[in-house]
């Protein structure tokens, strides 16, 4: 057994997930022992300015000082931090590696989009296991960037990222409150010209199944569930409809930001981008069915995701 922290800081949150590995006849086991978020939006502006925002490193600073201090008490003997799409696009983000590393003591990994892609793959088909002869797409919904990942039981057959994700367009189109028809539309030919994109490099009309991992979509499912708090173990492996998964997502998008935050299953700190993350996930989702010809009907939430497969990655 190994005890690994692994550290996933994306455009919205950060996310530590400290766990025990085991190996056993060929099949890698994560048990958790902490596992801990934090929305500190270290992606604040980045589309914008190209620069990380000295208050948003200010935060996410102060959580991974936190996050630090937790890794020792708990005598994680590897410590892995993964940065993705808001250090990738941001021209200063020597402050960001330096003042990790001073907190952390391990240099920061900012990783491509190929890698985060892989990564995502990983972590959600650790819990989801694909069965033979199953091409499952994984998307990925961030706050800078959606990943698209193709594969089947033995791994990765294609993967693309793409700058869409919550916090990117809600800062690029979505500004009002709740958003106008014309911010949605141009939200929306964003997204579309990005799907397309990502068609390019992941033949998506090969998918026989679909699994959404990451905050976005998660609530989006909490959203559709209509949980009375957000619980992980009643989202993780839920299989809907996509017209009920559309219908939550449009449902979110239509909102102002008061009644979003009365959610009792909405995380504070996703409460003015979660709009944009269903409009990312309805979207590809139409796409999707219409890919595949109908054959794509439903679409599974998982909680494991690329925090699970940077553990994996160390263990």
């Amino acid at each position: 057994m190994t005890r690994v922290a692994a550290i996933d800081c994306g455009t919205n949150s950060i996310r530590l997930l400290i766990a025990d590995i085991r190996s056993s006849n060929g099949i890698t086991t994560l048990t958790d022992v902490v596992r801990e978020m934090r929305v500190v939006r270290l992606g604040q502006g980045v589309d914008a300015t190209g620069e990380l925002a000295p208050e948003a490193l200010e935060r996410t600073f102060a959580a991974t000082a936190d996050y630090a201090r937790l890794i020792k008490e708990h005598e994680a003997v590897k410590v892995r931090f993964v940065a993705t799409s808001a250090s990738r696009d941001a021209r200063n983000r020597e402050l960001f590696v330096d003042g990790i590393r001073n907190l952390l003591g391990v240099e920061p990994e900012v990783i491509s989009g190929d890698e985060e892609a892989a990564l995502s793959f990983a972590g959600a088909s650790s819990v989801l296991p694909i069965l033979d002869g199953q091409e499952v797409l994984v998307v990925d919904l961030g706050g800078g960037s959606t990943e698209f990942v193709l594969g089947t039981a033995a791994g990765v057959t294609a993967a693309k990222s793409v700058d869409i994700g919550c916090v990117r367009l809600t800062e690029r189109h979505l500004r009002q409150d709740p958003p106008t028809a014309e911010q949605i539309a141009a939200a929306q030919a964003d997204v579309d010209n990005a799907i397309a994109r990502a068609h390019q490099d992941v033949p998506l009309e090969r998918a026989t199944a679909v699994v959404g991992v990451a905050g976005s979509i998660t609530t989006i499912t909490a959203h559709a569930l209509r949980l009375p708090e957000y619980t992980p173990d009643a989202i993780h492996g839920t299989e809907l409809p996509l017209d009920t998964v559309r219908a939550a997502a449009g449902d979110l998008l239509g909102m102002d930001r008061a009644d979003r935050a009365a959610l009792p299953y909405m995380h504070p700190g996703r409460v003015d981008v979660i709009g944009a993350g269903g409009l990312v996930w309805g979207r590809i989702l139409e796409r999707l069915h219409g890919l595949t010809g109908g054959r794509i009907t439903t679409a599974t939430a998982s909680e494991h995701d690329i925090l699970d497969g940077i553990a994996l990655s160390i263990g």
